[in-house]
Order: structure tokens, then sequence, then C-alpha cells
């Protein structure tokens, strides 16, 4: 599935990356962002991530029942790989109970004891994934791994989910760093050519029209 993973990546550059000055929901600020909703629910979005990290699951033979984890920036997530895998089951953990009907705070699958895998779209300091992770082994599931979509390497998340894991596995599909590259990657090949407007053709002298590889007129530009 390295062609659906490299896929994944571009359109995470594309679609849900951003550079600019930004506060996060942490109360930090970062010169970039990246809202990982834009690729995980646009259509082929969604089948590359249900892709990705379902093979990512069978490769570390982690053989769950389920997977979940925080409303919302889990949900598309959970349903893709639900979709994709086939097999696997989705549950959602709610930020907070119901105060009406059943009151219960996950929702889907809801067998006590079953294997399950916590998945989270970004992974800042960790917060969403840390709250999944606890409501997921306070009502009874066995967390044997924990997965992100990006992890964005700062304000202590990693060492704070896997504390909060015990043990399970800590994957990030990909970092900030992987996504910013290929967000800078996919903006210079799309600047156009610029060159002196008064640049001679090296070969004839006349007029060029490009620098690549060389100042070159229409005749000898090829």
């Amino acid at each position: 599935m390295e062609s659906s993973r490299q896929d994944l990546l571009h359109l995470l550059a594309c679609k849900s990356f951003r550079l600019g000055e930004f506060k996060l929901s942490s109360g930090g600020t970062s010169d970039y962002y990246i809202d990982c909703r834009t690729t995980t629910l646009d259509a082929k979005g969604s089948r590359l991530t249900g892709e990705v990290f379902s093979d990512e699951i069978r490769q570390r033979g982690w053989k769950p029942r389920a997977i979940g984890g925080l409303t919302m920036g889990a949900d598309p997530i959970v349903v893709a790989v639900a979709v994709v895998s086939g097999e696997l089951d989705g549950f959602l953990v709610r930020k907070a109970e119901k105060q009406h009907g059943t009151g219960q705070r996950i929702e889907g699958f809801r067998e006590k004891g079953a294997r399950v895998v916590i998945v989270d779209d970004v992974c800042t300091t960790g917060a969403s994934t840390v709250q999944a992770i606890e409501a997921a082994r306070e009502f009874g599931f066995e967390i044997v791994g924990v997965m992100c979509l990006v992890e964005r390497e700062e304000a202590g998340g990693r060492a704070s989910v896997e504390k909060a894991a015990a043990g399970a596995p800590f994957v990030s599909v990909f970092t900030a760093s992987d996504v910013r590259a290929d967000h800078i990657a996919q903006m210079d090949d799309t600047k156009p050519v610029i060159f002196a407007v008064a640049a001679k053709c090296e070969v004839c002298g006349r007029a060029a029209v490009t620098n690549a590889p060389g100042n070159r007129c229409e005749a000898h530009r090829a």
C-alpha cells in the first residue's frame, strides 16, 4: 500500500496544510496549521485513509476487533477503516457522557474485553487521544495500539500518549515535517519559471523565453 500512503501524503499536503500564523487549541501559536478533516472527509482521501490505517494495523499484527477515538477528529478515520477493512467495527468516544437516554459515552461497538485500536487525526498535546484511551479502558476495552494520522512532534504529545497507552505502541502515519516538506515541494512545482526580461539566448542571442536549463529562445528551448 506504499502508493496509497504516498497519495495520502500528497492529499494532506495539498488540502489540509496551510502556512501562516495560527492559534492552536492548546493555546500556543504556530507558523502552520493542519486540518486533517478536509482530507479524511474527501471522497478519495477517505478511501486512502482507510487503506493506509488498515494496512498498518495488519502489518503490526494487532488483530483488533474494533477501532475508535474521540469525536470528532477520529470520526471519519473510524468510518473509513471500518468500510475499507470490511471486518473492523467502529466506536466513537463522546467528550462527555450523554445527559439523556442511556447516558453512555462509548457509541457503536461495545464488547467489553475486546481488543481495540485508538485513532486520532492530529496529535499535538495528545489530550484528545488520551481522553479516548482513558474512556476506552474505563469501559473495559483492551487497547492494543494507538494511531494518529499526523503527529505535530511538539508540546509533549507523544510522551503523554505513550504514558496513557501504558505499553500499547503509539504509531503516527506521518509527522508534520513530512506534510510540510511535501506541501513546499508542491508549491515549488507550481511556481512559474522566472527570468530576466532582457535575458538573451545563450545559443543565438535572441530574446530568451526560458532559463531552464539555461537561457534559451523559443527555437532552442528543447
